[in-house]
């Protein structure tokens, strides 16, 4: 008795998987391909002829995954990209408004991972550029991006837990230096 189609895609898994991983280094992300893969499959099985090879079939259903993945990176390499080529472009901070800046925010900085207080100081404080605090760190400009995003919507949050109104009108004129007490 023949197999089934199904039970030679399963039959075929380990030769699926290295066809994958080699295109993809990364072990895990090769194995999330697969698996995305099988369940794609599996969701368009009504494609599939009988007269055709079920595993020339989903080797080119494999090999469009990997081709949708490279470019999934690719444009998200770009976003993040432009997004840090965004960060530098803004406009630098006068000391005066460096002066009407919250009260609260060394206090709230130190409560956020450190890894987001340490982006914040030297970026937004320090006034670093994104691609200087990448390299001394050793991390790419795109996840440089990415931390900074992630390290603001943070500061953000906890602005608005910790000073209300003030965190909502930009922590400009703060009120919280005049009410210390109130911002704890």
């Amino acid at each position: 008795m023949s197999a089934t189609p199904f039970e030679q895609l399963v039959a075929q898994r380990r030769q699926f998987l290295a066809f994958v991983h080699r295109r993809i280094s990364d072990s895990n992300l090769a194995e999330d391909i697969l698996q995305s893969a099988y369940l794609r499959a599996f969701e368009h099985r009504d494609n599939f002829k009988i007269s055709e090879s079920a595993v020339a079939w989903f080797y080119r259903l494999l090999r469009n995954a990997v081709i949708d993945n490279y470019r999934r990176n690719t444009s998200k390499d770009r976003a993040l990209e432009a997004f840090a080529r965004e960060l530098e472009t803004t406009a630098q901070a006068s000391p005066d408004f460096q002066n009407e800046v919250c009260a609260c925010l060394h206090g709230i900085l130190d409560g956020l991972k450190p890894e987001y207080a340490e982006i914040l100081r030297a970026v937004d404080l320090e006034e670093q550029r994104v691609q200087d605090f990448a390299e001394r760190h050793n991390i790419s400009v795109s996840n440089t991006g990415v931390r900074i995003h992630r390290a603001r919507a943070a500061l953000r949050k906890q602005l608005l837990q910790t000073c209300a109104t003030c965190a909502e009108h930009g922590c400009l004129n703060c009120t919280c230096k005049k009410h210390a007490h109130s911002c704890a």
